[in-house]
Formats: structure tokens, sequence, C-alpha cells
């Protein structure tokens, strides 16, 4: 958020207030109405049910904008028409109803009521959690510093890490790093458990030097302790990473390239779910200064339309609303396979916890009580999303290497080429093989091999756009997707992936040597309009591109490896070659 958003969202904040607040006496007036048509008779219960509708929505949106005595009020009314409709023992009577009146009438009172510091407060811009430092632009080397005592360890640890094309600075004395921490920060630290020479262990070096502990990034220790009482001194210092010598080299790299993507990656995007306009407004607003990407839904008949066009990775949903309650929205997602992961969390005034839970055995996963603090909310919804995404990374994304498996690659691939037969706009797929890998691992074992495929893995997400797409197809073996790439951009990227690589030194078992990775592509052609038939074109489908992609590879291999070949796609009738 730039210098002059938080003033922005201030006012934007303090205008929807305003607005609130001068509905809010038509909506009373409206309250009144309806308590005034309840007679304590059979035909009520249209009455009563609008009734729970807008108390319910007054219940959570009145803390929210700062009244949290009018919104305690409207919920216990609620609470009193809920057993009504339920028909528990109360008798709904004349006299009955004259009190609801009375009670209704007297919510005004509650309008100058003022919240107080956590809940229904208007938060200030500065009490909303912000994002995470992102790492944003492509191909910006990760700062890594690397603190270690052992000088001869810490050598080999930064060498073997500038291998996977991190910058490391290595500090062998906890003052050193302490004074580097005043004037600069790394995107990671690395730092072992205990300094031998100086006596410290970590935790008395970051309690006795302010400057790292301020530091704001991802702290990874590196040990030979391997007690629980070591495990949670570092869980309190927020540790990120435990890594116990000698150091698993592929496992620590492969911690921290899904760090540097959990830090590069894309805005949180979150689906609003409210019936209560001024409420939906402030959430996403509240979201958005977050750093998050927030839509309201207008139309719950279109909520499947909606999921597809906006792919949410949550969706924050209210439970009572009027023609489709919040479970029967969340049952209709969950009836299709490609949403069961999709996070969904209800946000409501409902206090009750038994309608609670069978709101959450309806498709639900968690529940927020409204009203909720704008930092609460923030909060809720990013661990949430991190999660959920930590999750799908589980499922679809290899061990070794972090990057899309073979089958998730490959959807993402045809995904990408239907998008540019749609847009008329090109895609390329490029497969890439490192050369004589056998040969790695028979001289040096499968740990070295392992070291180079994660190498490979490393650089070509260093070296690639955010919205391209990388996945290990199989072994030493990787398919990357540049959406909105010709041919000649392509061999450009590739040719500079391949020549980097090369340069790679890679030391193991006191052995050093280096590799090299030969790389085929295939473009698709620009569609045209459809009244432009006689201009022939080529977009190949999935398997021809992915096809002359992978021979593209195989003639590379046979002119000799180290070498990027594109291939060419031949014309058929009616159509023309890229």
């Amino acid at each position: 958020m730039d210098a002059t958003q938080p003033q922005a969202l201030a006012e934007q904040l303090a205008k929807l207030r305003a607005d609130y607040l001068a509905r809010l006496p038509a909506e009373l007036a409206a309250l009144q109405a309806l308590a005034g048509a309840v007679q304590g008779g059979e035909g009520d219960r249209a009455c009563l049910e609008a009734l729970h509708q807008r108390l319910h929505k007054l219940a959570g949106s009145g803390g929210t904008f700062g009244l949290a005595a009018l919104s305690a009020a409207a919920r216990g009314l609620e609470q009193r028409i809920v057993a009504w409709l339920a028909g528990k023992p109360d008798p709904v009577d004349a006299t009955a109803c004259r009190a609801l009146a009375v009670e209704l009438a007297g919510l005004g009172q509650w309008v100058g009521q003022t919240a107080g510091e956590t809940v229904g407060k208007i938060a200030a811009p500065s009490s909303v959690i912000p994002a995470p430092n992102a790492l944003r632009s492509a191909g910006k080397a990760i700062r890594v510093w690397v603190m270690e005592d052992d000088a001869a360890l810490g050598e080999q640890l930064a060498r073997q890490l500038e291998s996977f094309n991190y910058r490391v600075q290595l500090f062998t004395r906890i003052d050193e790093a302490e004074r580097a921490a005043r004037s600069e920060s790394p995107d990671m630290l690395i730092m072992d458990v205990m300094f031998e020479a100086e006596g410290r262990n970590a935790t008395e070096a970051l309690a006795d030097f302010p400057a790292l502990r301020a530091l704001a990034c991802p702290l990874l220790f590196i040990t030979s302790a391997d007690d629980f009482e070591s495990r949670v001194r570092a869980a309190r210092l927020g540790a990120v990473g435990y890594f116990l010598k000698p150091i698993d080299i592929p496992r620590l790299v492969n911690r921290m390239g899904q760090l540097v993507e959990q830090l590069s990656a894309p805005p949180q995007r979150v689906l609003v779910v409210d019936d209560d306009a001024d409420l939906a407004a402030h959430l996403c607003l509240v979201l958005r200064a977050a750093d998050m990407v927030a839509e309201v839904l207008r139309q719950p008949e279109t909520i499947m339309d909606e999921l597809a066009s906006f792919q949410p990775d949550l969706v924050l949903m209210d439970m009572h609303m009027p023609r489709y309650t919040g479970p029967e929205l969340a049952g209709v997602i969950r009836q299709h396979d490609k949403w069961t992961g999709l996070p969904i969390v209800y946000l409501s005034a409902e206090t009750d916890l038994e309608r609670q839970i069978a709101a959450m055995r309806r498709g639900g996963d968690d529940f927020i009580i409204k009203p909720v603090s704008d930092a609460q909310l923030v909060a809720a919804v990013r661990v949430r999303v991190e999660r959920a995404r930590q999750l799908a990374d589980q499922i679809n994304k290899d061990s070794l290497t972090g990057l899309l498996k073979h089958a998730s690659i490959k959807e993402v691939a045809s995904k990408e080429i239907r998008r540019a037969r749609r847009t008329g706009k090109p895609v390329t797929l490029a497969m890439l093989d490192i050369d004589h890998f056998k040969s790695v691992n028979d001289t040096y074992g499968h740990a070295a091999g392992d070291l180079v495929i994660s190498a490979l893995a490393t650089l070509l997400r260093q070296r690639l756009r955010q919205s391209d797409h990388l996945g290990r197809y199989g072994g030493e073996e990787f398919l990357v997707v540049l959406p909105e790439c010709a041919g000649a951009a392509a061999q450009r990227l590739l040719d500079d992936i391949r020549q980097r690589f090369a340069n790679l030194r890679f030391s193991y078992d006191g052995q050093n040597f280096s590799c090299t990775v030969s790389a085929g592509h295939a473009t698709s052609c620009n569609a045209v309009p459809d009244d432009a038939a006689n201009e022939a074109v080529v977009v190949a489908g999935d398997a021809d591109l992915l096809a002359a992609a992978d021979a593209a590879l195989y003639d590379a291999k046979r002119g000799g490896r180290n070498r990027v070949c594109a291939a060419v796609l031949e014309a058929r009738q009616g159509e023309v070659p890229a």
C-alpha cells in the first residue's frame, strides 16, 4: 500500500459508515412496522421471518460500523424471534407482541453508543494486517544470510546454495550479522542454533541483538540437536524450518523454494456472499487494503459461474440470507468435484452452537461470528487461504522440487491452449531434459542427482514470469507453459536458462561437477476472428503441441545436447504454420 492509500481507505470506510447511519432510521422504522403487524395469530409467520432476516442483518452490521450496543440488542431480539418460529414455549400472544414492538422501538437509543476498541470499531488503516513482503519481480536474486560459526561448514553450505542461484552472505559471528542488519535485510535467514565459540544459543542471540530480532524474514535453523525442548525454542522464535546436521541440501532447498513461492504468491482471492450491501462493501475494502482481491456475489443463482470466472481461494458467506441460505449455497458448491476443497467460511451473527455445527456439516469449514474486527477478519482469511494453498501444493506438487506433478502440469497446459484458442494469443510449451543424467546418478549417487534436479527447478522458478507454469514431467524432464509468449521470445528465454544452468557448479561429498540441459519448444499460432475464415491459421491441440515440443527436445538431444530447438508445425489443409 503506497503512502496515499491509507488515507483513501480511511475516507472510504468513513463514507460507508456515514451512509449506513443515514439509512439506519429507515431500517429501524421498517422493523417497527413489521412488529406492529404481528398480532399473535396463525398468520404471523411471514412477518416473524421477515423480522428475523432484518434483525440478523442488523446484529451483524451494527458492530462492524461502530454500534456494538445496537448489534447486541438486535441479536437478543433475533434470538427471541427464532425461538417463536421454532415453536418454543413462550406464548406469542398480543402481550408478547406489544412488548416486542416496544423493544424494537427502543433500538434507536443505541445508535449513539459507540463500540469498544477491538470489535465493532471502524479500523484505522494501520490496524489492518498488511500483506507479507512480496518478491514479485521475475529473476530477482533471493538474498540469503547464513549464520554459522563453523567457517568451513558455512562456506560449504554457501557454495551449495549459490548453486541454486541464491545470493548468499556468510556470517561467522553474531555481532557481524547484527551490524549488517542495522542497514539491510535478507529475504531469508539460516542460523545455527548454537554458536559454540561465543557460548551463545540462538535464543540468547536474538534476545541480545535487536536488529537481528527485528528482521522480518523467514527464519530457518540448522542444528545437531533433535530434542523436543530445542524444537520448542525454535518454534517460540518463529522458525519456519528446522534442519539437522549433516544438512539434507535438497530438502533444505525445497523448503526455501516453498518459502520463496509463498512470498511471491499471487494475492489471495476472496468471494464475499452477503445480502447486506453495506457490510459486503466494508468487508471488501478491508480485504483489499490487506493486498487481497475481493469481490461480492450479487446474484446467488450465478455462484457457479462466478467461481469459474473469479477462481477464489476462499468463500466468505453469510448464513441467513433471503431466498437462499448460506448452507444451501455451500451444498450447491460441494456438488461439483472441482470445488470440494474450496474453503467456505461462514461469517454470521448466528450464535446458536447447534445451528453453527449444522451449517458446517452442510459444506462449511469454519464459523466466524459477526461483528468481527478488521484485523481479526484479515488474519482469519489469510491463514485459512495459506493452509488451503499448502494442502493443494502437497496434493499437486512434486515433493523434491515443489513443482506441479505430471498430471497437474498437463492439465494446466490444456487450459492455456484452450485460452490461446479463445483469445487468439500464442502459447508456447517447452520440454527440458538434463543431459546425461544417468551418469550423474551413477558417478555421484542419487542424492547428487536430486541436487541437480532441484537446482534446475529453482533456476526455472527464478527466470520465469509469474504468469508462466512449470512442472516436473517425469524423472529429470520438465514441462514449461508460457502463455502469450511467441516462439522467438521463448527461444531467447530458454537459451538464457540453458547457459545459466551450464554455469552452475555443484559440490557434493567433496567432488565438483557441472551439468547441461537440452530443450525443445512449440508455439501455437494466433487465432483469427470467426468472420476471417479465409485467413488460415494453426492452433494446435493439446496433444499436437506437446508432441511437437517433445520432438523438438529430441532434436536437441540428437544435435549434440546442451541446445534449444524449436518445433516446426506442419501446415494442414486450410491452415498456415506458425
